[in-house]
């Protein structure tokens, strides 16, 4: 597979309209600025039409880049704007204000009280998850886990996305989604621990057929 040069390299050359590495950036990111559309909008459509637009307002910007980011974050920030005010049209973006993330990530009830010879500790031990060769990598799984992201909030949608399938550092979440470096931490803690309780669930009942 043909690495991406250097950006001040990459963005000469697409400056200078350069087809082969226009089409090697398009081949590298496309598929995760659909999936980071897709927290925003409804339907797969409207994510590619995003997508897009996005590419669009990347050829005609790309003058106006002065490298303060990677350019994939800049990409990405245009696409995160993009889908923002076309998520707005449709209604299904959540102002990021507006959410209540209090309360525990893990029910309390599954670990021992105070009082209990072992407080804190599980009351029964959540079931070991299969090594990749045992099926982790299995289509079923693959289906839980884009469900469980498919039923996170919006907000957790986007930071586990942008970490965990994306690969995106905290800082640079922090700066595409305009969040505190605190709130981002909550956000994927969060997130993680609900799409764990899925995957426990789902092995769960594996192990229980």
């Amino acid at each position: 597979m043909e690495e991406l040069p250097p950006d001040d390299v990459l963005v000469a050359r697409l400056r200078d309209g350069d087809d082969k590495t226009f089409a090697l950036v398009l081949d590298r990111w496309s598929g995760g600025l659909l999936r980071l559309a897709r927290s925003f909008v409804s339907t797969e459509a409207s994510a590619a039409e995003v997508v897009q637009e996005t590419w669009v307002a990347v050829i005609e910007g790309l003058d106006r880049f002065e490298g303060r980011s990677s350019l994939k974050t800049w990409v990405y920030r245009i696409l995160t704007n993009t889908a923002k005010r076309r998520g707005l049209r449709e209604h299904r973006v959540v102002p990021m204000s507006s959410v209540d993330d209090s309360g525990p990530t893990v029910d309390p009830s599954r670990f021992r009280p105070a009082g209990d010879p072992f407080p804190g500790h599980w009351w029964d031990f959540p079931p070991l998850w299969p090594t990749p060769e045992q099926g982790m990598l299995r289509h079923e799984v693959q289906a839980q886990l884009r469900t469980a992201l498919g039923e996170l909030p919006e907000r957790q949608r986007l930071v586990i996305t942008l970490r965990d399938v994306e690969g995106y550092g905290s800082e640079e979440v922090c700066a595409l989604l305009d969040i505190t470096a605190a709130n981002q931490r909550v956000l994927l803690h969060r997130a993680r621990a609900f799409v764990r309780g899925k995957l426990e669930e789902y092995y769960t009942q594996e192990a229980n057929r």
